[in-house]
């Protein structure tokens, strides 16, 4: 597990059973290791100060012991449009990771990140403008879930590990956060209410897959030909699409979960009419559901998204064809609300969109 302060024990990203190990070895009993998980992951508490059941040595020696991560909050933006709220969070070594939280009619989503910048380099994405900087540690990955819940009051349902970051790169923490969160001793979210996505790394796909988790698996295929994905992704250089295919088909066999993909649509690159043939051929032997997202620009790069007509057509043909297809509902438009964008704007010291009607 990584830790950001070696000299100290990270304790939000322990589980409980290794809570209880960690303070037996101290002296502490069994039963303080659950108040304290208690206090941490259904309380939210923000510091052991606030632990109102331990005594105040107890808290100092915990304060002294640990780290204790907690996200100061830099910037919230919300949508005039749809409510959408971006929250842009520092770290403890002034990094700064961005969350989203979206209000639908079957309850709340928030959508975390994973890493500090991003290294696959996918064109259309400001995540990867600036590289990556580090992984996120599992107690970061979860206290922004946490601190969107403190800030709005609100529970939060479904979480989408989809911002900055590719979790397949951060693997190891993100099985350990994956523990936590739907830990019964915790939030309790179920496994079905999660979604992680990735750009395609295959051998991390295949052993997520033998986990035999109950997440839902989001893919970023956005082409339908490795020539064409080379050009928008470089890890296609790595994995061909045969390869993709082959390791969704076995995550399905292994896990029973239908797989997502996810596609970009970029006006003029990948949404013509050989490439709707050419996605529900490779969707239709899978057991999957496909995402169209019309892409959202940056300054940086020259894509730009088709209008709504030509989007619909693309659905249209997929649909004719027998593929689950829904073009995704586009929520935050008007606060940089894509993956990076915030964070890419004030990492370049840019002015933010604080939403407009």
């Amino acid at each position: 597990m990584e830790q950001i302060n070696s000299e100290k024990i990270d304790v939000k990203s322990l589980t409980l059973e290794e809570l209880k190990q960690e303070f037996a070895a101290i002296g502490e009993k069994a039963f303080r290791a659950g108040q304290v998980y208690d206090w941490m992951h259904v309380k939210l508490a923000e510091s052991f100060e606030q632990m109102s059941n331990l005594s105040k040595i107890q808290r100092e020696n915990f304060s002294n012991r640990y780290t204790y991560t907690v996200l100061q909050t830099v910037a919230v933006q919300e949508s005039q449009i749809d409510g959408t709220r971006k929250f842009l969070f520092a770290l403890a070594d002034g990094n700064v990771v961005e969350s989203v939280w979206m209000k639908y009619k079957h309850g709340n989503s928030v959508c975390i990140s994973s890493q500090v910048g991003c290294r696959m380099g996918c064109r259309f994405c400001a995540s990867t403008l600036d590289g990556l900087e580090r992984n996120l540690t599992p107690s970061e990955m979860l206290e922004q879930i946490y601190s969107i819940i403190r800030i709005t009051g609100e529970r939060v349902s479904n979480v989408v590990v989809m911002g900055t970051g590719e979790p397949m790169d951060n693997f190891d923490n993100l099985l350990r956060f994956i523990k936590l969160l739907t830990d019964e001793n915790g939030l309790n979210i179920s496994q079905r209410n999660l979604t992680v996505s990735t750009c395609g790394l295959v051998p991390k796909m295949r052993e997520l897959a033998d986990r035999k988790l109950q997440i839902t698996l989001a893919l970023s295929l956005h082409a339908t030909t490795d020539e064409k994905r080379r050009e928008l992704m470089p890890i296609a250089n790595k994995y061909s699409i045969k390869e993709l295919m082959e390791v969704c088909q076995y995550y399905f066999e292994k896990t029973g979960r239908r797989i997502t993909f996810e596609y970009s649509l970029v006006a003029g690159v990948n949404d013509t009419d050989e490439d709707a043939m050419q996605l529900s051929a490779l969707a239709k032997p899978l057991c999957c559901h496909v995402n169209l997202i019309p892409v959202n620009p940056i300054k940086e790069r020259d894509y730009v998204q088709p209008d709504s007509k030509q989007a619909q057509a693309f659905k249209n043909k997929l649909e004719k064809n027998r593929i689950n297809v829904t073009i995704r509902r586009e929520m935050g438009r008007d606060i940089d609300g894509a993956c990076g964008q915030l964070r890419h704007k004030t990492i370049q010291g840019l002015p933010m969109e604080t939403g407009r009607k």
